[in-house]
Formats: structure tokens, sequence, C-alpha cells
């Protein structure tokens, strides 16, 4: 049976996608929580197979200057299937008449963006709500 995709998010499952993201791993994020950020968010993808939720991903985006890809989610029995990359280039395609495509990633996961086209900046900072958490993870540095 060939892989559903959904540019939509009519009929999610918020509780699954909460389950996608715990088990793909990226952090525990509540079903209101989520359902807030993919409705706030441009462009959306969700993947099922089977009826299962197995892959999501979303985009900020303002329409002309900047789009933000992130929380990109593979559960674990499809990573290493191509289908990561597949929902990347399908978020990359949507947000494509944007002048920039920024990219948030988890530590250790740059070569696989890479592979997309995707360059280090040399100009990028947050504020991060924990930001011992952050330093503790990997997503910044003392400097």
């Amino acid at each position: 049976m060939p892989l559903e995709w959904r540019d939509t998010q009519e009929g999610v499952d918020w509780d699954e996608l909460t389950a996608l993201y715990r088990a793909a791993p990226l952090g525990d994020k509540k079903a209101t929580e989520l359902k807030v950020v993919f409705t706030a968010s441009m462009f959306k993808c969700f993947v099922y197979d089977a009826g299962q939720l197995i892959g999501a991903g979303r985009v900020l985006a303002d329409g002309v200057d900047t789009a933000y890809l992130c929380d990109v989610a593979v559960h674990p029995s499809h990573q290493g299937t191509g289908l990561g990359k597949a929902l990347v280039a399908r978020l990359v395609e949507l947000s494509r008449h944007h002048k920039k495509i920024i990219l948030y990633a988890v530590p250790g996961k740059e070569a696989f963006y890479r592979k997309l086209g995707f360059r280090r900046m040399t100009t990028a900072m947050a504020i991060f709500s924990n930001p011992a958490q952050a330093l503790d993870r990997g997503y910044i540095r003392e400097d």
C-alpha cells in the first residue's frame, strides 16, 4: 500500500502526533501545543502508512522573505527509508518562493540536512526558555 501524504491538518489525531514526536524522538510535545503550532504554520505535511501517522513536519513562513522549516519527525520504523528526505524535500518545495529557508536541526543531524542543500549559518542566535537544557542538549554554546 502506498504512503498517503496530506498537506492539511484536517483529521489529524493530535495525540497520535504527540506519540510520533516522542518516538522520533523530538521530545514530549503536548497535543494541544502541537495543534497550535501546526495551525500557525503556513505549510504542513503529514505522512500515513496504512492509516498510521509515520511522518510530519511544518514550515512557519511569512509568504515572501523567510520560511522556517521545523519539527520534522519520522517514526523509527520508517527512519532510514528515505521518508525524512522526501518529507524535507516536500516542505522545501512548498516554501520555494521564499528568499530564504531556515532550518533548526537536532544536534547531530546537520550532515543529513547538508545533503539536502542546507548550509550552516554563521549569525544564527537564539533565546531559549530553558537555556541550561539547551546548552546540555547541544543547541547553544557558551561563548
